[in-house]
């Protein structure tokens, strides 16, 4: 899978499908998947770390997870998220930043938004490292809006996400991710752009949709986000696990003979 894949994938009508990551042992496992591609996500901050928003992730922690996931799935297209004003400092400090991305092992990188930052987007095209886009409630802008909320709702909001989406194409972008934004929005710049559109909250007239890992596995017990479906109960099994073990430490069955050196 490479960048180009996604707009055959568009062409030949095929629905990608992609989710976040951002260790070795989950990266082995989608390593074993059909999953066309792997988000190192500045959600990490949230995610693996306990911080309130994305705005804690660094380069460098990004970098980190970057690496571990590409040793577990060094065959699947990564993509890392480029993290909170890394983009937004100038070209230079923009290909300071991918570089360090691009050379821990990421196919892509992403960042959020257009407006303010188009001559980034055009350097990072122009110096060969593939661009995704991402549209609709930005979390690193969750402060703008006053809290993580729908987009596009109104007709100017609507339109302005269509003006950015298509900025963004022109720019050459290789898809964009669509965030949080009516359904109908989404199904209309999916129509309009010749790249394709990546949906989480955006319903499934997108050419592909991504989500959360730990959402997709049902492993966060207190927050579930209405688009996020679990197609496990991971939470459950993780805790029936754990008390297993806990029951047979304690009634001396674990470890067995068998699981002993002589």
């Amino acid at each position: 899978m490479c960048s180009r894949d996604f707009l055959r994938a568009k062409t030949g009508r095929r629905k990608l499908s992609m989710v976040t990551c951002y260790d070795y042992t989950f990266a082995r496992l989608l390593s074993k998947s059909a999953i066309d591609g792997i988000l190192v996500g500045d959600s990490a901050a949230m995610v693996m770390h306990g911080h309130p928003s994305t705005l804690s992730a660094s380069v460098e922690l990004i970098r980190l997870h970057t690496e571990a996931v590409v040793r577990g799935a060094a065959a699947k297209f990564v993509v890392a998220d480029m993290p909170f004003l890394s983009f937004r400092k100038g070209p230079a400090a923009a290909l300071d930043a991918a570089y360090v991305l691009m050379t821990a092992g990421a196919n892509a990188v992403k960042l959020e938004g257009v407006d303010g930052h188009e001559d980034v987007i055009q350097r990072l095209v122009q110096s060969g490292i593939p661009v995704m886009g991402h549209l609709g409630l930005q979390p690193q802008s969750v402060h703008a809006y006053g809290g993580f909320r729908v987009q596009g709702r109104s007709d100017d909001s609507s339109r302005d996400i269509a003006r950015q989406a298509t900025a963004l194409e022109e720019l050459g972008t290789f898809a964009i991710v669509l965030e949080c934004v009516p359904t109908s929005l989404a199904q209309q710049i999916t129509k309009a752009l010749r790249i394709p559109t990546i949906g989480i909250g955006a319903g499934a007239g997108c050419d592909g949709q991504i989500l959360v890992l730990q959402d997709l596995l049902g492993l966060n017990m207190d927050f579930r986000p209405k688009f996020a479906r679990p197609f496990l109960d991971g939470a459950r099994g993780v805790l029936d696990a754990v008390a297993h073990f806990d029951e047979a430490v304690k009634a001396g069955t674990f470890p067995a003979t068998e699981e002993s050196y002589s």
